[in-house]
This record gives C-alpha cells, sequence and structure tokens, in this order.
C-alpha cells in the first residue's frame, strides 16, 4: 500500500460552467502554490489564495479549451507567476477573446513555457512529471505529483472527455487512459476538470466508458 500523497489540493469552481481551478502545495503551510487550469474569476481567486497565505509560483494548463483558461491572463500578470502549457495548443491561449462564447469576456496570453510531454517541472516545491494524453484534445497534457494526478477533460469520476470536438478522437482517448492504468497504481488520486475526485482504480472498476481497458 503506498503512502497518502502529502499534497495539499484545494479545489475551486471557477468560471461559466464551473470548470475546475486547483490550488496544489507541497504542504499546508507552504508559502508558494501550483494553480492548475485557472478557468475564471481572477479576484475571488487571489483572494482565495491570500486567505490560503500562499502565492502563485506558477501555472499549469491541462489543455486550451477557452473554459480553462478565463483567469489565466489576469493570474499570471498580477502574480508573475510562468503559464505552462502544450506547444501545440498554444495558439488557443494566444487567440482566446475569438474562442469564447457570446457574452464570456476573456483576454489573450502568451504561455511562457512550453511543453510536449515527459517533461519534470519543480515548482513551488513540488516535482510534478508532464504527460501527454490526447484524444480530447490534440496535445492535452495531464500531470502527476506525488500520487495525484491532474487529469483535465482525459478523464472524470463515472466518465471522460467528450470526443465530437475538433480535434479530438475516441481510439486515441482509449489509448490515453490505457496508458495512464498502466503507469500510475489504482490509489492514484484524479483530480478531473469538472466534477469531484476520484481514484484511477475506482475508474478502471466502475467507469463505464473505460469498459475496453477492462475487456483487454
Amino acid at each position: 500500500m503506498s503512502t497518502p500523497s502529502a499534497l495539499v489540493v484545494d479545489r475551486y469552481e471557477l468560471g461559466p460552467v464551473g470548470t475546475n481551478c486547483y490550488v496544489v502545495r507541497a504542504s499546508k503551510g507552504a508559502g508558494e502554490a501550483v494553480v492548475v487550469d485557472p478557468g475564471g474569476n481572477a479576484a475571488e481567486l487571489r483572494l482565495e489564495l491570500a486567505g490560503l497565505g500562499t502565492s502563485c509560483a506558477a501555472i499549469l494548463i491541462t489543455h486550451g479549451h477557452w473554459d480553462h483558461l478565463g483567469a489565466v491572463a489576469d493570474l499570471a500578470e498580477s502574480s508573475g507567476a510562468p503559464v505552462h502549457m502544450a506547444e501545440d495548443e498554444r495558439a488557443l491561449l494566444e487567440n482566446l477573446p475569438d474562442l469564447v462564447p457570446a457574452g464570456v469576456v476573456a483576454r489573450p496570453y502568451t504561455a511562457d513555457v512550453l511543453l510536449r510531454g515527459d517533461e519534470t517541472l519543480d515548482l513551488a516545491g513540488i516535482t510534478f512529471e508532464t504527460l501527454r494524453v490526447p484524444g480530447h484534445s490534440p496535445a492535452h497534457l495531464a500531470y502527476h505529483a506525488d500520487g495525484c494526478l491532474f487529469s483535465g477533460d482525459v478523464l472524470f469520476a463515472g466518465s471522460v472527455g467528450r470526443t465530437d470536438l475538433p480535434g479530438a478522437d475516441w481510439e486515441t482517448l482509449v489509448g490515453s487512459l490505457r496508458m495512464l492504468t498502466e503507469r500510475f497504481p489504482p490509489e492514484t488520486r484524479v483530480y478531473s476538470g469538472h466534477g469531484p475526485p476520484t481514484t484511477l482504480g475506482t475508474e478502471l472498476d466502475r467507469n463505464p466508458f473505460l469498459a475496453p481497458l477492462r475487456a483487454s
């Protein structure tokens, strides 16, 4: 049995569709945090960070869909934190105002650190490994640190990411899910882009969309 993660993960549902944003700290008293997918409500997020007594040291983006990007520019500019995202999806952040639904206000930003997967990032006292997990989007990334997997919209509790969007592909998504379940132990905690946390083992056992993995 593995040791439970020491990471402190706080979840906030932000932006027009309540996309999960995570504030990840090495310990409860850590003065720096990594923010994953700040999808909106930048002012609220800054207040939450202040209330935790921590500052944003880095921003990690799982993929370039608009609902995960809404607060990136404001948070990056106010904190000075470098923005990390997939090189092949950078244009989605740079052209964000043209990609949001009517009535949604968003600002563009140019990512500071461009990723392709299989990098190691040492941020705020935490070591993250980057994982390229296409299927929901062509260059989707997940981030793993200390038994925690920030899966974006690849895997949810009881579901998986949509594959009816431009650049999405069901067979590619299944391959990404297979890689994750083979690479990490079942007790790995999954923090998804939408919905509650789960574990890889729970999803492999019960998630109807993972039936192809159980059959093989």
